[in-house]
């Protein structure tokens, strides 16, 4: 699979706060077929179907990745930063990233002290953000300076390698293949005959706290919603099963049961699933979830709520693994659930 759309969307950074390249490739990728696509005053983008229909619903996932931002130039030249997001600091240590300026992208990596030079409690201790640094070459901090601002933003550098078996690894796959999903999905129903209008939300800022999709939700005002996120597979070692579940990539898109869930929009997601042959997974989640399904289910009074969330190995890391099955499949389910919803489809629990 890997099409052009998804290509773009995983070569396009964007951190929390700094999505606009990010949106314009779903702009220019919704504008095919939507009967509009707005961008409100937080950046959410909004593409719909049919929007005079008779029921709302929203399809949300989030365009941000986490990141970082410079925050420090030493006197060394040297780029100190903080989090943008939840990074384990292990993983960023040795990676290329790239600082985005208002002259462009400068490649540069980020690193500490070679292990040779590490005392003893050094070797054992994982190191904060602020012992980390970027170095783009500078000789300077004037360099630096000339070049970098406080306030920019940090990233990997995007990636896409194809792994076998239809299995694709690269950076910001949370939440990225989210937004292929639901893009996709709402192209698939323009091709229908939709009774319900139908708003595809590429949100915002879900990495520092689900705020594009309360914003989105609230101005959008769906009767009924899914919010397509990544999940962590549990078939790599090291993953407890017994506490986490049986997800496995490829296994097909994973309906999400409990707190976070209206019953009867996981009822009509598993019978779509079945009536068009879509391989699902169920995952059982006790509480809301760290996803901006959270936001959604609570905006205005409340809405008919759920959750389709992708298989993902190794999140928020710049080797993330998906499969493309599963998005294929996801897209399709999703499609079909919108054309099925009708006046009389009742999400009363």
């Amino acid at each position: 699979m890997a099409d052009e759309f998804l290509e773009s969307l995983l070569a396009t950074p964007g951190t929390s706060g700094f999505e606009q390249d990010v949106q314009e490739v779903v702009r220019d990728f919704s504008r095919g077929f939507a009967h509009s696509v707005d961008t409100d005053v937080h950046g959410n983008l909004i593409a719909a179907v049919n929007p005079e229909g008779g029921r709302r619903i929203l399809l949300d996932a989030h365009c941000d990745q986490i990141g970082l931002i410079v925050r420090h130039i030493d006197d060394k030249g040297f780029i100190r930063v903080s989090a943008v997001g939840g990074w384990d600091m292990q993983i960023l240590l040795g990676q290329k990233m790239l600082v985005h300026t208002t002259g462009g992208s400068i490649p540069g990596v980020i690193a500490r002290k070679p292990i040779h030079l590490l005392n003893e409690t050094e070797r054992k201790t994982v190191p904060k953000i602020h012992d980390l640094w970027i170095d783009i070459g500078s000789a300077s901090a004037d360099e630096t300076s000339a070049l970098v601002d406080i306030g920019d933003s940090v990233t990997p550098q995007p990636s896409l390698t194809k792994l076998m078996n239809g299995r694709i690894s690269g950076v910001a796959m949370d939440d990225r293949t989210g937004i292929w999903v639901i893009m996709t999905a709402l192209k698939m129903i323009s091709e229908q005959s939709p009774k319900a209008a139908v708003f595809a939300v590429s949100a915002v800022q879900e990495e520092i706290g689900l705020r594009g999709a309360q914003t989105s939700a609230y101005n959008v005002n769906p009767e009924v919603a899914i919010a397509v996120d990544v999940t962590h597979a549990t078939d790599c070692p090291g993953i407890d099963q017994n506490q986490f579940g049986n997800i496995r990539i490829g296994g097909g898109p994973v309906v999400v049961r409990g707190a976070n869930a209206n019953p009867r929009v996981v009822d009509l997601l598993l019978k779509t699933a079945a009536r068009h042959d879509i391989d699902v997974q169920i995952n059982a989640l006790g509480r809301p979830a760290s996803n901006d399904g959270a936001a959604i289910q609570v905006s205005r009074g409340g809405c008919a709520a759920g959750l389709v969330t992708l298989p993902n190995r190794y999140m928020h890391s710049p080797v993330e693994v998906v499969a493309e099955s599963d998005l294929e499949q996801s897209a399709r389910l999703l499609a079909q659930f919108c054309l099925a919803v009708g006046e009389d489809t009742s999400f009363i629990p």
